[in-house]
């Protein structure tokens, strides 16, 4: 599960982790994002836009903030936007909640060696009651890797580096793309 993140980065700090073009985008660095909030994402093209956190289908009774790798190829919901509409979530650190005895406490998550990581995100347009196309992204979560554990079963698929590109090359194999949704190797720092 990956219910609130952090982008606590510039324009020009955006700019630069992901060589992106012109950016007519403004940028706010946000030390908190919640599900229904519009975020800055990467897409093809390293085009940096903005869209809301959540799929908004009919069926659910909240907005659907995260798919699950294991059954993002089978999931009706899922499967489509992950193999034509894949995009990247920067972040600066994620959230979880640790159940520490009878409280729960908020661990702010980041990775070491990669100030602005990018988590693996989808998306999909819908219409509003006027009509009017708009656009929702879902973060893909995968089994918590050994230091995540011990806080939760869960955690965002956060991408290598070196496999954005092949993430967000729409023309890949999805089955090729669906083996970057892993835990990650990269240490992590927990607050």
């Amino acid at each position: 599960m990956c219910g609130r993140y952090a982008l606590e980065a510039t324009k020009r700090e955006l700019w630069e982790r992901y060589l992106l073009g012109e950016m007519a985008e403004d940028v706010e660095v946000r030390g908190e994002i919640f599900p229904t909030n519009s975020t800055p994402l990467i897409v093809p093209g390293n085009e940096l836009v903005h869209h809301s956190w959540g799929f908004v289908e009919p069926f659910a009774k909240r907005p659907l903030i995260n798919a699950r790798a294991e059954t993002i190829l089978e999931k009706p919901t899922f499967s489509q936007p992950f193999r034509t509409a894949r995009c990247l979530v920067p972040a600066t650190a994620f959230f979880e909640w640790e159940k520490v005895g009878e409280e729960k406490l908020k661990r702010k998550i980041s990775v070491s060696d990669i100030p602005i990581f990018s988590m693996a995100g989808i998306l999909k347009t819908y219409q509003d009651e006027n009509g009017k196309p708009f656009t929702a992204f879902s973060i893909i979560t995968t089994a918590a890797n050994d230091q995540m554990r011990a806080i939760h079963d869960r955690m965002p698929v956060i991408l290598d580096p070196e496999d954005e590109a092949l993430y967000l090359d729409q023309k890949a194999d999805p089955k090729q793309v669906w083996k970057l949704l892993k835990p990650t190797a990269h240490l992590l720092l927990l607050q």
